[in-house]
């Protein structure tokens, strides 16, 4: 079995979806989830979840792209155990816009949500991974970091940016033993419209929704979280630079 019992991990956007499924079987596997998310109350049900499982997860609220947040994650992960692990999944999707149609408040919303904060974590916590020889950062990209025709042009742009930094750290730091992948995932069966991004997630959801089901099928958080837990464990020591579609095929067509 898959085991991450030596380990603190953040998890950001860990509040519903994709993120509490990740949270819950990585705590199931052993480790101390540090849950992320924008709303109290949400980080605050997928804590009781696992502790109800009999796993340990502490909850962290807050905007992932404000540095202070950043620091306190950081801290409430290094005093639960060594920190060896980081989901950046927190994201915003945009409105299928062109370029000609987003705004500027768009765009930069799609890319302070989709990569200044997974790099402004990925900065805070490489000192401890390399610190500690080892360690697993795992990046939730998009079926649109694979294509041009899975979103708009501010969420499409972010999400090949997320695979830029992506490539970039795992080649950085693979002398060091720290391993860096992206899941690109298709549509997935969540409550991302229920967020504080509603009214843009739901616009989106709108038009990729319908343009998934054509080609494949949704998936269930359950089906992401199983390869990002993977991924996060030793049992992937030998995968770094990965960008893993996640899409029942979308991407091969």
């Amino acid at each position: 079995m898959t085991t991450l019992s030596d380990r603190s991990i953040i998890i950001t956007g860990a509040g519903s979806g994709i993120g509490r499924a990740i949270a819950q079987e990585a705590a199931a596997a052993g480790a101390h989830i540090i849950v992320s998310d924008l709303n109290q109350d949400t980080a605050n049900e997928t804590v009781e979840l696992i502790q109800r499982a009999s796993g340990h997860a502490t909850a962290v609220a807050g905007d992932v792209s404000s540095p202070e947040v950043v620091d306190q994650l950081v801290a409430a992960a290094t005093s639960a155990g060594p920190l060896l692990g980081l989901v950046n999944n927190a994201g915003v999707m945009d409105d299928f816009a062109g370029a000609a149609e987003t705004t500027d408040a768009t765009w930069e919303l799609c890319m302070r949500v989709n990569v200044t904060a997974p790099f402004m974590l990925t900065r805070a916590v490489l000192p401890h991974l390399l610190e500690a020889g080892k360690g697993s950062i795992v990046n939730m990209g998009s079926e649109a970091g694979l294509r041009g025709g899975a979103a708009g042009a501010a969420y499409t742009s972010s999400k090949h940016a997320l695979v830029g930094l992506t490539k970039s750290t795992a080649f950085q730091y693979a002398r060091q033993n720290v391993r860096v992948n992206a899941i690109m995932p298709g549509g997935v069966e969540t409550n991302i419209i229920e967020t504080d991004y509603s009214k843009l997630n739901q616009a989106g959801l709108a038009v990729m929704g319908p343009l998934h089901q054509t080609a494949t099928r949704m998936a269930q958080p359950s089906e992401i979280s199983a390869l990002a837990v993977f991924l996060l464990s030793d049992a992937a020591s030998n995968v770094s630079g990965a960008i893993i579609p996640c899409d029942a095929g979308w991407s091969a067509g």
